[in-house]
C-alpha cells in the first residue's frame, strides 16, 4: 500500500492512518459520515465557500466534506481533498461524483509542496489536530493561501464535554487499565481543545483574526440503529475501542457489557444520543 513521505514526527500518524486502524475508518465510512455529516453542515455554512473559490480541505478522508464543497464553489472553482490515508483516499476517489471540479492529493500537509497563493479557503472537519509541529504545518499551510485568503476548520472541545466519546470510554476502564494519559502539546483527538493552545498556534504560523465559537450537537452513536449498533460503533472506532486492543476476548465481552449498561438509559427510540462539543475556528492570512 501506498504512503506519502512526510515530516518525521508524523511518522506514527501516517502509519496509524495506513494501517488496520484508518482500513477501519474506511469500512466504517457511510456510518461515520450519518454520525459526523451535521457537523460538517456548520463547518461550511461557516466557512461559506463561494462559487470560483479554489478551497483545500486537509484530512479530507472519505471525501465527503470534499465534495461538499466542490459542489459549493462549481463550476468554476476547484476543491483538493488532502489526506495522509490511502484507504481513505482510495474510497473518495471511487466514490467521487461525475463532474464536480475536484482531486485528492495522498500527502503530508506539514512538507506538501503547495503552489504559494493558490488557495482562498484552508478549510478541515476534525483533520488538523494530529501534527507533531502544528506551527510549521499551518506555516506551510499558510502559505498556500491567497493574501485575501481564509481559513475554517472544526475541532473538538474537552473531553468531559464530550460524552459521546467519553462514556463508553469509561465504561471500558471498568475492566483495563487507563490509557497513557495525552499531554497538552501531543497530538490527537483533543489537542485543539485549548482556546490559548490554538490561538498560539495560529498566530505562531501567521494568521490574524482567530476566532472560535462553541457548538454543541446530539450525537447519535446510534446512527439510527438502536442500542445495539451503538455499542457495536464504541467497539469499532474511538478511544474505548483503542483502551481494549490486546485484551482477551473475556475482557473485551464484559466491556461490551458495560458500554450497553452506560448507553441503554440514553436509548430513545432507534437513536442514542449524546452530547458533541466543537469549536468552529476562523482566521485569516496575514
Amino acid at each position: 500500500m501506498q504512503q506519502p513521505s512526510g515530516h518525521e514526527q508524523n511518522a506514527d500518524q501516517i502509519a496509524y492512518w495506513n494501517g488496520p486502524s484508518g482500513q477501519r475508518w474506511a469500512d466504517r465510512h457511510a456510518a461515520q459520515e450519518s454520525l459526523l455529516g451535521p457537523l460538517a453542515d456548520v463547518l461550511i455554512a461557516r466557512a461559506r465557500p463561494k462559487p470560483g473559490e479554489r478551497v483545500l480541505d486537509i484530512g479530507c478522508g472519505s471525501g465527503a466534506t470534499t465534495f461538499a464543497f466542490a459542489k459549493a464553489v462549481a463550476p468554476d472553482g476547484f476543491a483538493l481533498g488532502l489526506d495522509v490515508s490511502e484507504p481513505m483516499l482510495s474510497q473518495a476517489r471511487a466514490f467521487a461524483p461525475k463532474g464536480l471540479p475536484l482531486d485528492f492529493v495522498l500527502a503530508d500537509a506539514t512538507v506538501h509542496p503547495f503552489e504559494p497563493a493558490s488557495f482562498d479557503l484552508l478549510a478541515s472537519r476534525f483533520g488538523v489536530m494530529f501534527f507533531a509541529d502544528p506551527i510549521a504545518s499551518f506555516t506551510n499551510l499558510r502559505r498556500a493561501l491567497k493574501p485575501t485568503g481564509r481559513l475554517a476548520f472544526a475541532c473538538w472541545r474537552e473531553p468531559k464535554e464530550n460524552p459521546w466519546m467519553m462514556a463508553p470510554l469509561m465504561a471500558v476502564y471498568k475492566h483495563v487499565p487507563k490509557m497513557p494519559p495525552v499531554g497538552p502539546e501531543e497530538p490527537g483527538p483533543f489537542a485543539f481543545a485549548s482556546e490559548e493552545r490554538v490561538t498560539r498556534i495560529l498566530k505562531g504560523a501567521g494568521f490574524v483574526d482567530v476566532a472560535m465559537e462553541p457548538h454543541n450537537l446530539a450525537m447519535d452513536v446510534a446512527i439510527g440503529g438502536g442500542l445495539d449498533a451503538a455499542v457495536e460503533g464504541s467497539l469499532q472506532i474511538g478511544p474505548a475501542s483503542r483502551a481494549l486492543q490486546g485484551h482477551p476476548p473475556e475482557t473485551y465481552a464484559a466491556a461490551k457489557a458495560s458500554i450497553r449498561e452506560t448507553l441503554a438509559p440514553f436509548l430513545k427510540g432507534q437513536s442514542v444520543a449524546l452530547q458533541g462539543a466543537i469549536w468552529i475556528v476562523t482566521a485569516k492570512a496575514a
